[in-house]
């Protein structure tokens, strides 16, 4: 399954409209049961739903600490993606039932409240987790900044991290220190990025100027990849296992934080 959703010119991640969903679904769910059992319960169910945001992302910045060393503040950028959903969820829960035993009224909206986000979740997470065979490095030949045609089939062998980007795209901008600085740290898995329409001299220009001498450079003039990857935004960073098998994807900005996570899942 695709990982985004396009609504017209907008392409949203799919575990954004999911959190959403998730919150809606319990908001909802809440405010009906409570008003049967004419209670007030909006204010208990966002603050227990504040709290299993505020322990997911917190829970992952602790897991991934020595990549936030550096960068404190980056703790603050959610942009990244960075959430343990598993924490999340049992810190609400825990939240959820201990409110309840103080306050016995709120059991059936708050807890049935929170079982619906939690369902709404569980469901989307489920869908999109189900394998894709046919999402694999595809034959395609793209050619490098000096006009050498390279098929990507040809990256099959080691991990393989396939970025796709281009110098308009501000989060593409953004994110790609990152990248470079992981393809130092990571020589046994293969970095390719993958330019969307612009010129070999453009994009050769550009990586000087900011002194990026970035590896396995391509040139994609007719967005070939972005078909044959089934992808609809930039960027979007996708992860092969050695095998050439789609493990994930990402689209949006990577930090640090978020690309170890992933670097880490392809080890065998």
């Amino acid at each position: 399954m695709n990982n985004v959703i396009q609504i017209g010119p907008l392409v949203l991640p799919f575990s954004l409209l999911l959190m959403g969903a998730s919150i809606v679904a319990a908001s909802y769910v809440g405010k009906r049961l409570g008003k049967k059992a004419g209670i007030e319960v909006d204010a208990i169910v966002w603050q227990t739903l504040l709290v299993g945001l505020v322990m997911a992302r917190l829970t992952f910045v602790w897991q991934l600490r020595a990549a936030y060393i550096t960068s404190p503040l980056g703790i603050l950028d959610i942009r990244d993606g960075g959430w343990n959903p598993v924490a999340g969820f049992i810190s609400a829960w825990v939240f959820a039932i201990g409110r309840q035993l103080l306050r016995p009224a709120l059991r059936r909206p708050l807890l049935s409240a929170l079982a619906a986000g939690t369902v709404v979740w569980v469901a989307g997470t489920f869908a999109t987790s189900m394998p894709n065979q046919a999402q694999k490095l595809p034959q395609l030949s793209l050619a490098t900044l000096q006009g050498v045609p390279i098929d990507l089939t040809s990256f099959r062998g080691k991990p393989t991290v396939i970025n796709l980007w281009a110098t308009w795209c501000p989060p593409c901008v953004r994110e790609m220190p990152v990248l470079y600085q992981a393809q130092l740290d990571h020589p046994s898995a293969n970095f390719v990025f993958v330019n969307q329409g612009e010129s070999s001299q453009r994009v050769d220009a550009w990586l000087k100027a900011r002194k990026l001498p970035l590896q396995n450079v391509l040139l994609d003039s007719n967005s070939q990849a972005m078909a044959a990857l089934g992808q609809r935004g930039l960027p979007t960073t996708l992860f092969f296992d050695a095998q050439g098998q789609l493990a994930s994807s990402r689209t949006g900005e990577l930090s640090m934080a978020t690309l170890t996570q992933r670097l880490e899942s392809l080890a065998p």
